[in-house]
Protein backbone atom coordinates (compact mmCIF):
# COMPACT_ATOMS: atom_id res chain seq x y z
CA UNK A 1 0.00 0.00 0.00
CA UNK A 2 1.26 3.51 -0.79
CA UNK A 3 2.33 5.62 2.18
CA UNK A 4 0.63 8.84 1.05
CA UNK A 5 -2.52 9.66 -0.92
CA UNK A 6 -1.85 10.54 -4.55
CA UNK A 7 -4.06 11.78 -7.38
CA UNK A 8 -4.09 8.31 -8.87
CA UNK A 9 -6.05 7.06 -5.85
CA UNK A 10 -9.06 8.97 -7.23
CA UNK A 11 -8.69 7.86 -10.84
CA UNK A 12 -11.13 4.95 -10.90
CA UNK A 13 -8.33 2.52 -11.81
CA UNK A 14 -6.11 0.05 -9.99
CA UNK A 15 -4.77 2.57 -7.44
CA UNK A 16 -8.29 3.58 -6.46
CA UNK A 17 -9.32 -0.07 -6.12
CA UNK A 18 -6.31 -0.68 -3.89
CA UNK A 19 -7.09 2.15 -1.46
CA UNK A 20 -10.76 1.12 -1.33
CA UNK A 21 -9.91 -2.51 -0.64
CA UNK A 22 -7.02 -1.96 1.78
CA UNK A 23 -8.24 1.10 3.69
CA UNK A 24 -12.00 1.64 3.50
CA UNK A 25 -13.16 -1.96 3.13
CA UNK A 26 -10.71 -3.18 5.73
CA UNK A 27 -11.90 -0.58 8.24
CA UNK A 28 -15.68 -0.67 7.99
CA UNK A 29 -17.10 -2.52 4.98
CA UNK A 30 -20.19 -4.62 5.54
CA UNK A 31 -22.08 -6.83 3.13
CA UNK A 32 -23.81 -3.91 1.37
CA UNK A 33 -20.57 -2.01 0.73
CA UNK A 34 -18.60 -5.07 -0.36
CA UNK A 35 -21.04 -5.74 -3.20
CA UNK A 36 -19.21 -2.99 -5.05
CA UNK A 37 -22.22 -1.54 -6.86
CA UNK A 38 -22.88 2.18 -7.36
CA UNK A 39 -25.77 2.27 -4.89
CA UNK A 40 -26.49 0.30 -1.73
CA UNK A 41 -29.86 -1.48 -1.66
CA UNK A 42 -31.33 -1.40 1.86
CA UNK A 43 -34.51 -2.59 3.61
CA UNK A 44 -37.41 -0.12 3.72
CA UNK A 45 -40.44 0.03 6.03
CA UNK A 46 -42.86 -1.12 3.34
CA UNK A 47 -43.19 -4.84 2.55
CA UNK A 48 -42.71 -4.48 -1.19
CA UNK A 49 -40.06 -1.80 -1.51
CA UNK A 50 -36.43 -1.24 -0.64
CA UNK A 51 -34.24 1.84 -0.46
CA UNK A 52 -31.34 2.59 -2.80
CA UNK A 53 -28.81 5.04 -1.39
CA UNK A 54 -25.67 6.56 -2.89
CA UNK A 55 -23.31 9.47 -2.32
CA UNK A 56 -20.68 11.21 -4.45
CA UNK A 57 -18.38 14.24 -4.30
CA UNK A 58 -17.49 16.55 -7.17
CA UNK A 59 -14.23 18.50 -7.49
CA UNK A 60 -14.02 19.20 -11.22
CA UNK A 61 -11.74 21.90 -12.67
CA UNK A 62 -12.87 24.09 -14.40
CA UNK A 63 -16.24 24.59 -12.74
CA UNK A 64 -17.96 25.57 -16.00
CA UNK A 65 -17.44 23.82 -19.34
CA UNK A 66 -19.30 23.21 -22.62
CA UNK A 67 -22.30 21.02 -21.89
CA UNK A 68 -22.47 21.57 -18.16
CA UNK A 69 -20.88 22.64 -14.90
CA UNK A 70 -20.02 21.20 -11.49
CA UNK A 71 -23.64 21.63 -10.35
CA UNK A 72 -25.09 19.62 -13.23
CA UNK A 73 -22.45 16.94 -12.64
CA UNK A 74 -23.38 16.72 -8.96
CA UNK A 75 -27.05 16.05 -9.68
CA UNK A 76 -26.48 13.77 -12.67
CA UNK A 77 -23.80 11.72 -10.97
CA UNK A 78 -25.86 10.82 -7.91
CA UNK A 79 -29.14 10.38 -9.81
CA UNK A 80 -27.39 7.97 -12.17
CA UNK A 81 -25.72 6.01 -9.38
CA UNK A 82 -29.05 5.50 -7.60
CA UNK A 83 -30.77 4.58 -10.87
CA UNK A 84 -28.20 1.87 -11.72
CA UNK A 85 -29.78 -0.26 -8.98
CA UNK A 86 -33.11 -0.13 -10.83
CA UNK A 87 -34.54 2.28 -8.26
CA UNK A 88 -36.51 5.44 -8.91
CA UNK A 89 -34.41 8.35 -7.56
CA UNK A 90 -36.53 10.66 -5.39
CA UNK A 91 -34.50 12.87 -3.04
CA UNK A 92 -31.04 14.44 -2.95
CA UNK A 93 -28.96 16.14 -0.30
CA UNK A 94 -26.38 18.74 -1.27
CA UNK A 95 -23.32 19.81 0.70
CA UNK A 96 -21.14 22.73 -0.43
CA UNK A 97 -17.55 23.40 0.61
CA UNK A 98 -16.80 26.94 -0.56
CA UNK A 99 -13.47 28.70 -0.62
CA UNK A 100 -13.30 32.24 0.71
CA UNK A 101 -13.38 34.61 -2.28
CA UNK A 102 -15.56 32.43 -4.52
CA UNK A 103 -17.91 34.61 -6.58
CA UNK A 104 -21.52 34.59 -5.39
CA UNK A 105 -22.70 35.05 -8.98
CA UNK A 106 -20.91 31.79 -9.90
CA UNK A 107 -22.53 30.07 -6.93
CA UNK A 108 -25.97 31.28 -8.07
CA UNK A 109 -25.24 29.97 -11.57
CA UNK A 110 -24.26 26.56 -10.19
CA UNK A 111 -27.37 26.35 -8.02
CA UNK A 112 -29.62 27.29 -10.94
CA UNK A 113 -28.03 24.52 -13.01
CA UNK A 114 -28.63 22.02 -10.20
CA UNK A 115 -32.28 23.06 -9.92
CA UNK A 116 -32.82 22.68 -13.67
CA UNK A 117 -31.21 19.23 -13.75
CA UNK A 118 -33.15 18.07 -10.69
CA UNK A 119 -36.41 19.07 -12.40
CA UNK A 120 -35.40 17.14 -15.52
CA UNK A 121 -34.59 14.03 -13.46
CA UNK A 122 -37.74 14.37 -11.35
CA UNK A 123 -35.90 14.54 -8.01
CA UNK A 124 -36.03 17.05 -5.16
CA UNK A 125 -33.09 18.52 -3.24
CA UNK A 126 -34.40 18.27 0.32
CA UNK A 127 -31.47 18.99 2.66
CA UNK A 128 -27.97 20.36 2.57
CA UNK A 129 -24.98 21.88 4.31
CA UNK A 130 -22.50 24.70 3.64
CA UNK A 131 -18.95 25.11 4.90
CA UNK A 132 -16.42 27.84 3.98
CA UNK A 133 -12.67 27.23 4.11
CA UNK A 134 -9.88 29.81 4.16
CA UNK A 135 -8.67 31.32 0.93
CA UNK A 136 -6.09 29.04 -0.66
CA UNK A 137 -7.39 25.93 1.13
CA UNK A 138 -9.89 24.83 -1.51
CA UNK A 139 -10.55 24.99 -5.22
CA UNK A 140 -13.41 27.47 -5.24
CA UNK A 141 -16.20 24.97 -4.67
CA UNK A 142 -16.55 21.28 -3.88
CA UNK A 143 -20.00 19.63 -3.85
CA UNK A 144 -21.22 16.43 -2.23
CA UNK A 145 -24.60 14.99 -3.15
CA UNK A 146 -26.36 11.96 -1.69
CA UNK A 147 -29.44 10.38 -3.19
CA UNK A 148 -32.27 8.11 -2.07
CA UNK A 149 -34.60 6.13 -4.28
CA UNK A 150 -37.23 3.42 -3.98
CA UNK A 151 -36.71 -0.02 -5.45
CA UNK A 152 -39.58 -2.40 -6.23
CA UNK A 153 -39.55 -5.96 -4.95
CA UNK A 154 -38.07 -8.45 -7.41
CA UNK A 155 -35.57 -6.03 -8.98
CA UNK A 156 -32.06 -7.33 -8.31
CA UNK A 157 -29.44 -5.66 -10.46
CA UNK A 158 -25.69 -5.72 -9.90
CA UNK A 159 -22.34 -6.60 -11.39
CA UNK A 160 -22.43 -10.09 -9.87
CA UNK A 161 -25.51 -10.92 -12.02
CA UNK A 162 -23.59 -10.95 -15.34
CA UNK A 163 -23.63 -14.36 -17.05
CA UNK A 164 -21.86 -15.95 -20.03
CA UNK A 165 -23.74 -15.20 -23.23
CA UNK A 166 -25.07 -11.84 -22.03
CA UNK A 167 -24.85 -8.84 -24.36
CA UNK A 168 -23.03 -5.62 -23.45
CA UNK A 169 -24.46 -2.25 -24.52
CA UNK A 170 -23.44 1.37 -24.13
CA UNK A 171 -25.95 4.18 -24.35
CA UNK A 172 -23.87 6.46 -26.58
CA UNK A 173 -20.51 7.83 -27.67
CA UNK A 174 -17.60 7.52 -25.26
CA UNK A 175 -15.00 10.00 -24.06
CA UNK A 176 -17.00 13.20 -24.56
CA UNK A 177 -16.78 14.46 -20.98
CA UNK A 178 -13.12 13.70 -20.32
CA UNK A 179 -11.91 15.31 -23.53
CA UNK A 180 -14.14 18.37 -22.95
CA UNK A 181 -12.62 18.90 -19.49
CA UNK A 182 -9.08 18.43 -20.77
CA UNK A 183 -9.59 20.81 -23.69
CA UNK A 184 -10.97 23.50 -21.34
CA UNK A 185 -8.28 23.01 -18.73
CA UNK A 186 -5.42 23.13 -21.21
CA UNK A 187 -7.10 25.70 -23.50
CA UNK A 188 -6.93 23.35 -26.48
CA UNK A 189 -8.82 24.25 -29.63
CA UNK A 190 -10.44 21.62 -31.84
CA UNK A 191 -12.11 22.25 -35.17
CA UNK A 192 -15.20 20.27 -34.10
CA UNK A 193 -17.50 21.09 -31.21
CA UNK A 194 -16.78 18.80 -28.23
CA UNK A 195 -19.16 18.99 -25.28
CA UNK A 196 -19.63 17.14 -22.03
CA UNK A 197 -22.24 14.40 -22.08
CA UNK A 198 -23.42 15.08 -18.49
CA UNK A 199 -27.04 13.91 -18.29
CA UNK A 200 -29.52 12.31 -15.87
CA UNK A 201 -30.17 8.80 -17.16
CA UNK A 202 -32.79 7.52 -14.72
CA UNK A 203 -35.59 7.73 -17.32
CA UNK A 204 -33.45 5.88 -19.89
CA UNK A 205 -32.74 3.14 -17.34
CA UNK A 206 -36.45 2.82 -16.52
CA UNK A 207 -37.25 2.50 -20.23
CA UNK A 208 -34.66 -0.26 -20.67
CA UNK A 209 -35.95 -2.21 -17.67
CA UNK A 210 -39.50 -2.00 -19.02
CA UNK A 211 -38.38 -3.33 -22.42
CA UNK A 212 -35.80 -5.85 -21.16
CA UNK A 213 -36.70 -7.24 -17.71
CA UNK A 214 -33.74 -9.65 -17.89
CA UNK A 215 -31.25 -6.79 -17.63
CA UNK A 216 -28.41 -7.90 -15.34
CA UNK A 217 -26.87 -4.57 -14.39
CA UNK A 218 -26.19 -0.95 -15.26
CA UNK A 219 -22.99 0.92 -14.53
CA UNK A 220 -21.94 4.46 -15.49
CA UNK A 221 -18.40 4.47 -16.94
CA UNK A 222 -17.10 7.58 -15.18
CA UNK A 223 -13.53 7.65 -13.83
CA UNK A 224 -11.43 5.06 -15.64
CA UNK A 225 -13.91 4.90 -18.51
CA UNK A 226 -15.36 1.81 -20.13
CA UNK A 227 -12.20 -0.23 -19.55
CA UNK A 228 -12.23 0.15 -15.76
CA UNK A 229 -16.00 -0.36 -15.58
CA UNK A 230 -15.92 -3.65 -17.45
CA UNK A 231 -12.98 -4.89 -15.39
CA UNK A 232 -14.96 -4.14 -12.23
CA UNK A 233 -17.96 -6.09 -13.57
CA UNK A 234 -15.76 -8.98 -14.68
CA UNK A 235 -14.26 -9.21 -11.20
CA UNK A 236 -17.69 -9.06 -9.51
CA UNK A 237 -19.19 -11.81 -11.67
CA UNK A 238 -16.08 -13.94 -12.30
CA UNK A 239 -16.56 -13.80 -16.08
CA UNK A 240 -14.78 -12.50 -19.18
CA UNK A 241 -15.99 -9.58 -21.27
CA UNK A 242 -15.21 -9.37 -24.98
CA UNK A 243 -15.64 -5.96 -26.67
CA UNK A 244 -15.68 -5.36 -30.42
CA UNK A 245 -13.56 -2.23 -30.98
CA UNK A 246 -15.36 -1.31 -34.20
CA UNK A 247 -18.74 -1.43 -32.45
CA UNK A 248 -17.84 1.11 -29.75
CA UNK A 249 -19.37 4.51 -30.66
CA UNK A 250 -16.88 7.40 -30.51
CA UNK A 251 -17.24 10.82 -32.11
CA UNK A 252 -14.53 11.48 -34.72
CA UNK A 253 -13.45 14.67 -32.94
CA UNK A 254 -13.05 12.82 -29.63
CA UNK A 255 -11.15 9.99 -31.28
CA UNK A 256 -8.86 12.48 -33.00
CA UNK A 257 -8.24 14.35 -29.75
CA UNK A 258 -7.37 11.10 -27.97
CA UNK A 259 -4.93 10.15 -30.70
CA UNK A 260 -3.31 13.58 -30.54
CA UNK A 261 -3.04 13.55 -26.73
CA UNK A 262 -2.05 9.89 -26.42
CA UNK A 263 -5.17 8.77 -24.52
CA UNK A 264 -7.05 5.50 -24.83
CA UNK A 265 -10.66 6.57 -25.40
CA UNK A 266 -11.83 3.44 -23.57
CA UNK A 267 -10.17 4.78 -20.39
CA UNK A 268 -11.53 8.33 -20.71
CA UNK A 269 -14.31 9.44 -18.37
CA UNK A 270 -18.00 9.81 -19.25
CA UNK A 271 -20.76 11.49 -17.22
CA UNK A 272 -23.86 10.84 -19.32
CA UNK A 273 -23.41 7.31 -20.60
CA UNK A 274 -24.50 3.94 -19.25
CA UNK A 275 -23.13 0.44 -19.65
CA UNK A 276 -25.86 -2.19 -19.67
CA UNK A 277 -25.48 -5.98 -19.49
CA UNK A 278 -28.59 -7.84 -20.58
CA UNK A 279 -29.72 -11.37 -21.44
CA UNK A 280 -28.91 -12.09 -25.10
CA UNK A 281 -32.51 -12.58 -26.23
CA UNK A 282 -33.45 -9.12 -24.92
CA UNK A 283 -30.46 -7.20 -26.24
CA UNK A 284 -32.28 -5.77 -29.26
CA UNK A 285 -35.23 -4.68 -27.11
CA UNK A 286 -32.85 -2.93 -24.70
CA UNK A 287 -31.07 -1.26 -27.61
CA UNK A 288 -34.34 0.00 -29.10
CA UNK A 289 -35.40 1.41 -25.72
CA UNK A 290 -32.09 3.26 -25.39
CA UNK A 291 -32.28 4.70 -28.88
CA UNK A 292 -35.82 5.94 -28.28
CA UNK A 293 -34.51 8.15 -25.46
CA UNK A 294 -32.83 11.46 -26.42
CA UNK A 295 -29.76 10.52 -24.38
CA UNK A 296 -29.45 7.12 -26.05
CA UNK A 297 -29.61 8.00 -29.75
CA UNK A 298 -26.08 6.62 -30.38
CA UNK A 299 -26.50 3.46 -28.29
CA UNK A 300 -24.84 0.28 -29.52
CA UNK A 301 -24.29 -3.38 -28.67
CA UNK A 302 -20.52 -3.55 -28.22
CA UNK A 303 -19.74 -7.03 -26.95
CA UNK A 304 -20.67 -10.05 -24.90
CA UNK A 305 -19.87 -12.03 -21.76
CA UNK A 306 -17.94 -15.32 -21.78
CA UNK A 307 -16.90 -17.87 -19.18
CA UNK A 308 -13.57 -17.06 -17.56
CA UNK A 309 -10.80 -19.62 -17.61
CA UNK A 310 -10.18 -20.61 -13.98
CA UNK A 311 -6.41 -20.79 -14.35
CA UNK A 312 -6.13 -17.04 -15.08
CA UNK A 313 -9.27 -15.47 -13.63
CA UNK A 314 -11.70 -12.95 -15.21
CA UNK A 315 -10.43 -10.64 -17.96
CA UNK A 316 -11.69 -8.03 -20.41
CA UNK A 317 -10.65 -8.46 -24.03
CA UNK A 318 -10.81 -6.06 -26.96
CA UNK A 319 -11.26 -7.51 -30.44
CA UNK A 320 -9.44 -4.98 -32.60
CA UNK A 321 -10.34 -3.73 -36.04
CA UNK A 322 -7.44 -5.77 -37.43
CA UNK A 323 -8.95 -9.02 -36.17
CA UNK A 324 -6.62 -9.44 -33.22
CA UNK A 325 -7.48 -9.65 -29.56
CA UNK A 326 -5.80 -7.92 -26.63
CA UNK A 327 -6.39 -7.52 -22.91
CA UNK A 328 -8.21 -4.32 -21.98
CA UNK A 329 -6.85 -3.32 -18.57
CA UNK A 330 -8.14 -0.95 -15.93
CA UNK A 331 -6.67 2.52 -15.91
CA UNK A 332 -3.39 2.57 -13.97
CA UNK A 333 -2.44 5.84 -12.25
CA UNK A 334 -3.97 9.20 -13.14
CA UNK A 335 -4.93 10.18 -16.68
CA UNK A 336 -7.40 13.04 -16.40
CA UNK A 337 -7.37 14.64 -12.93
CA UNK A 338 -10.58 16.20 -11.64
CA UNK A 339 -13.01 15.18 -14.34
CA UNK A 340 -15.93 14.99 -11.89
Amino acid sequence: MDEVVMLGHGSGGTMMKRIIDEVFFEAYAGEELRRGDDAAVLPAPGPRERLAFSTDSFVVTPHFFPGGDIGRLAVCGTVNDVATSGATPLYLSCGFILEEGFLVDDLRRICASMAECAREAGVVIVTGDTKVVNRGHGDGVFINTSGVGMLDAGVNLGGAQCRPGDAVLVSGTLGDHGITIMSCREELSFSADIRSDAAPLNHLIADVLAAAPQTRCFRDPTRGGLASTLNELASQAGVDFVVDEDAVPVKPAVRGACEMLGYDVLQVANEGKMVCVVAPDQAEAALAAMRANPYGADAAIIGHVEEARPERGPKVFLRTGFGGKRILDMLVGEQLPRIC
